[in-house]
């Protein structure tokens, strides 16, 4: 489905992520009483999260999980938990039995993708249904931790190689980009959520993205995702956009 696009300067993203986020939170409560989302780290919680205490939303029935997660304590800098808890979570007073995060502290990576496969199905269903996953894009165009794979093409692998019945959360133990130990939402879990916000800031951005919406043939992880996802909403900045 062709995404919704808003381009322009930041405060007109922040306005629209925020009134969105709410719009939606409120549809899906007036049906039933969670409302489920999935976190990304880096620039867009930075620009995007402290917003969100703000919304008028019941933030005692929201799910919180992550579209990925570093191999990392959840007190480490890199931590994509660690942002979100001090830009949102703790200032939103999110119960603490609503927030579902990924351990990637554990020395098993696998056993803890099984742990968070596990509390991902237990409330979101088998297969998993997100109502917001929020996304990053990187400059090769990867989404959460599924990167562009040179051996299939230009496909993520782990689009490249999915299956029915694979586990909707997946260790990575060699990440292009470091750190190279993640854990990670599969992007069939990503795309089948009832809709996705996909935002990118800096000109360095602008080719994955240029390609990612207008480009059909484009195999980018973010590409791909767009193609997929019921609904989706792409935030760029002017520089991402190529307005500038």
């Amino acid at each position: 489905m062709t995404p919704r696009l808003v381009a322009g300067e930041m405060v007109e993203l922040q306005r629209t992520f925020a009134s969105t986020f709410e719009k939606q939170a409120a549809e899906v409560m007036a049906r039933r009483e969670k409302f489920i989302i999935a976190l990304c780290g880096g620039s867009v919680a930075a620009a995007f999260f402290p917003l969100l205490p703000s919304l008028a939303v019941n933030w005692t029935h929201v799910e919180v999980f992550w579209v990925d997660e570093r191999a990392v304590p959840p007190t480490h800098p890199e931590s994509n938990f660690a942002l979100a808890s001090r830009l949102f979570l703790v200032p939103a007073r999110i119960p603490a039995e609503r927030i579902h995060r990924m351990h990637g502290e554990l020395p098993d990576l696998n056993q803890a993708a099984r742990r968070a496969a596990d509390e991902l199905k237990a409330v979101a269903g088998d297969p998993p249904l997100l109502d917001l996953a929020i996304v990053g894009v990187g400059e090769d165009g990867h989404v959460a931790s599924i990167f562009p794979s040179e051996a299939t093409g230009g496909v993520a692998t782990a689009v490249a190689h999915e299956r029915m019945g694979d586990p909707p959360v997946l260790a990575v133990h060699d990440s292009p980009k470091p750190p190279v130990r993640r854990l990670t939402l599969t992007l069939s879990v990503l795309a089948h959520s009832s809709l996705v916000i996909v935002a990118a800031f800096g000109a360095s951005k602008a080719d994955a993205l240029r390609g990612a919406i207008h480009g059909s043939g484009s195999a980018t992880p973010v590409a791909e995702l767009l193609r997929r996802a019921p609904a989706s909403l792409v935030l760029l900045d002017r520089e991402a956009a190529g307005l500038s």
